[in-house]
C-alpha cells in the first residue's frame, strides 16, 4: 500500500509518526468536559424526588457556610425554581453534552479528520455565547474560557487547512496514469 493511502486510511498519521501533542491535549481537555457534564447528570439524576431546599441546608453546614448568608439564601431563592422535570432536563442535557464531548476527544484523539471537523463547528458555535455572556459580565473564567476556545479553533483550522494542503499537494505530485 502506498504511503499517502496509509496515511489517508489511519487519518493522516504513518504508522511511524507521534501524535500531534497539542490535538492530545485538547482530547484530554474534551475527556475531563465530558468527565464533568457527566457528573452534573449524575447530580441532577441523585436529586430527583429530593427537596432541594435541604441539600443545600446540609451542603452549606457541611461546608460552614452561615445559613443566613447572602450566597445561601440567594442559593436558596434560585432552588425553588428546580422541580423533578428540570432536573430531569437537566440529567438529560447533560448526558447528551457528556457523550458529543466524549466523542470530540475521541476523534481528535485518534486525529480523526470528522473529530476536528466535529470540535471546529463545536466551538465555533459557542464563541458567539461566550462573547456575550463576556460582554454582559466581565469574569476571569469566561475571558480565560473564551480565551481557551479560540485557541482551540485558530489552531483545528490550522490542522485541518494544513492537511487539506498536504492532500491538493499530494493529487497534484502524484503520477498520473498513462493512457494509450
Amino acid at each position: 500500500m502506498s504511503r499517502s493511502r496509509r496515511s489517508i486510511r489511519t487519518g493522516g498519521r504513518t504508522g511511524g509518526q507521534r501524535h500531534d501533542r497539542l490535538l492530545e491535549l485538547i482530547a484530554i481537555y474534551k475527556f475531563f468536559h465530558a468527565l464533568l457534564f457527566f457528573a452534573i447528570g449524575i447530580g441532577a439524576h441523585r436529586l430527583l424526588h429530593k427537596d432541594i431546599a435541604d441539600q443545600i441546608e446540609i451542603l452549606a453546614r457541611h461546608l460552614r457556610f452561615n445559613p443566613e448568608s447572602r450566597l445561601v439564601i440567594f442559593v436558596l431563592d434560585k432552588a425553588s425554581l428546580i422541580n423533578d422535570p428540570v432536573l430531569r432536563r437537566i440529567g438529560f442535557v447533560a448526558y447528551c453534552y457528556s457523550a458529543v464531548t466524549l466523542i470530540e476527544g475521541i476523534g481528535l484523539y485518534l486525529e480523526k479528520a470528522w473529530g476536528e471537523f466535529l470540535t471546529l463547528a463545536i466551538t465555533a458555535s459557542f464563541l458567539p455565547w461566550e462573547i456575550f455572556e463576556i460582554v454582559r459580565r466581565v469574569t476571569w473564567i469566561r475571558v480565560g474560557l473564551l480565551t481557551i476556545n479560540i485557541l482551540v479553533f485558530v489552531y483545528l483550522l490550522r490542522v485541518i487547512v494544513d492537511r487539506a494542503r498536504r492532500r491538493a499537494k499530494s493529487l497534484v505530485d502524484s503520477p498520473s496514469p498513462r493512457r494509450g
